[in-house]
């Protein structure tokens, strides 16, 4: 569910900041569409067979995608985008399967950076270690972590996005705003490494296409 938490943020935050952004649910299990269902989002989520759709009216599709190793899949899923984001915990065999999905999109030459995701407060230092075993391995990967909150939790039970996160009493959520905070953080660096100039990216237009 990472990547689909890190769509919807990403997407939450750059329609608060006035842009025209929308999610196409490439998954199998629709799971943005499903998180869409519950609540009531400001942006659209359009399922894949509507991608043409969404290109023509958003400056920014998010494309939450299905992880996959295999190469034809994730080629079919990268194509056009001008960012892959990929969520991983700071665990090992997460670690280990995001360096391999890394590895794969390097050979197709698709820009790609990491975002560690579910940070338990107790626990920075072996996120800090993931952190460095990444870049040990050649990839970008975003200094703002993504910390275990029971509000995002309930910010998906409601559909909605994190900073709107209540409990059971329609109390808001103490911590609703660290988490909000981090991905407006992450959404702050993004536009900087997808202009930054690369032999491995396309060129840019004006519509932001990125993956998660």
């Amino acid at each position: 569910m990472a990547k689909t938490c890190t769509s919807i943020h990403l997407a939450s935050v750059w329609h608060s900041e006035g842009k025209k952004v929308c999610i196409v649910d490439a998954d199998k299990n629709r799971s943005a569409l499903a998180y869409a269902s519950r609540g009531n989002l400001p942006f659209p989520v359009f399922p894949v067979n509507s991608a043409a759709k969404a290109s023509r009216s958003s400056e920014i599709v998010i494309t939450d995608g299905q992880a996959s190793s295999d190469q034809e899949e994730l080629k079919h899923l990268a194509y056009g985008s001008d960012l892959v984001i990929l969520p991983t915990t700071a665990k090992a065999r997460s670690v280990e399967l995001t360096v391999e999905l890394a590895n794969l999109l390097s050979n197709l030459k698709v820009n790609h950076a990491v975002v560690i995701v579910k940070v338990d407060f107790r626990q920075q230092k072996a996120a800090q270690q993931a952190k460095a075993a990444l870049e040990n391995f050649g990839l970008y990967v975003f200094d703002t972590f993504i910390p275990l909150l029971s509000a995002f939790d309930k910010a998906e039970a409601s559909g909605n996005a994190v900073f709107e996160a209540v409990d059971d009493l329609g109390r808001s959520d103490p911590r609703r705003m660290t988490g909000w905070s981090a991905y407006c953080s992450i959404a702050s660096q993004i536009p900087c490494l997808i202009s930054k100039p690369s032999s491995d990216t396309n060129n840019l237009n004006n519509q932001q296409p990125i993956s998660a």
